[in-house]
């Protein structure tokens, strides 16, 4: 007895403040009044077709919040409650959508976890359903997603194949961000095209032509001109960005960095490192002597040697 009464006294703050279950009176219960009544009418039509052309029960609940609740918890709640899907098949489905909270939700009974895998309604909710949510379009994207549900589990939807994008060699992994290009406006493409470019090129010119320091925003710059190529403008655009930048810069300052022509310019260039006029040494412009330098360059030729 007083094991009972201390389970009780646990469970009860979470009797006294979880949200309630209301009782299930159609397939599709809209508690916002967000949803047109045609097309409550239309969706309402197609799950009960949908029903006695399968027997699966299929059912959709919009209501304003959580309440803090659990989301997984009070969708278990919900279905096991409202007993969807026939006894024994345990064939129902519960599209779950708390529209405040900003969370949704698809409950498959075990009948049809084989067709509704865990990663297949994943994807549907992620392409079907959460575009059109993001726009306000609750009535599309409810449609989209029952939509997508009949037809999976008519064998008619399937996920698309994953793209393929060993092409890229080592870059391969910039394909995970070239779906972001696909929802960028082309004027707000083209201004950030500009924009990127600008800024990066000013940090490129000093890699390409400091001396020391450059090799470092050399190499720093690399995920600037991969990351932000490709979530512009999609995963073969970034890694040809990426490749010209790396090659063309590398190239240009390896040449610097090995020919004579190119030391010389590198040490008169604009970013050379500068020895104060006043730290000794000879110069060949001094008044003594009749000799003069002819204005000739060196380039680190030679040799040195110790004892």
């Amino acid at each position: 007895m007083q094991r009972i009464l201390v389970s009780f006294l646990l469970l009860f703050p979470i009797l006294l403040f979880s949200r309630d279950v209301p009782n299930l009176k159609t397939r599709v219960t809209d508690e916002t009044w967000t949803l047109s009544s045609d097309f409550v009418s239309a969706l309402e039509k197609q799950l009960k077709d949908h029903e006695k052309k399968t027997s699966n029960q299929i059912a959709v609940y919009l209501f304003s919040s959580l309440e803090g609740e659990n989301l997984e918890e009070y969708s278990i709640r919900v279905a096991e409650e409202w007993k969807l899907g026939q006894k024994g098949k345990d064939n129902g489905v519960l599209l779950l959508i708390a529209k405040d909270d900003r969370k949704l939700r698809i409950e498959v009974g075990y009948g049809l976890e084989g067709a509704l895998t865990d990663v297949l309604c994943h994807h549907i909710i992620e392409n079907e359903i959460k575009p059109s949510f993001k726009r306000g379009e609750f009535d599309m994207g409810i449609k989209n997603g029952i939509k997508a549900i009949l037809g999976a589990i008519e064998g008619e939807y399937q996920m698309p194949e994953k793209k393929d994008y060993s092409h890229l060699g080592p870059l391969s992994f910039l394909g995970e961000l070239s779906g972001a290009s696909e929802e960028i406006p082309l004027g707000l493409k083209i201004f950030l095209s500009f924009f990127v470019v600008f800024v990066l090129s000013i940090f490129t010119y000093f890699a390409a032509n400091a001396p020391y320091v450059g090799w470092f925003v050399y190499f720093f710059l690399f995920p600037f001109w991969s990351l932000f190529p490709t979530a512009i403008h999609g995963a073969n655009v970034g890694a040809a960005v990426f490749l010209t930048y790396a090659i063309g810069v590398g190239l240009y300052k390896l040449y610097h960095l090995f020919t004579p022509h190119g030391r010389a310019r590198m040490r008169n260039g604009k970013f050379k490192m500068s020895s104060g006029s006043s730290s000794g040494g000879w110069s060949s412009s001094g008044s003594s002597g009749g000799f003069r330098g002819g204005g000739g360059s060196f380039g680190g030729g030679g040799s040195s040697g110790s004892w």
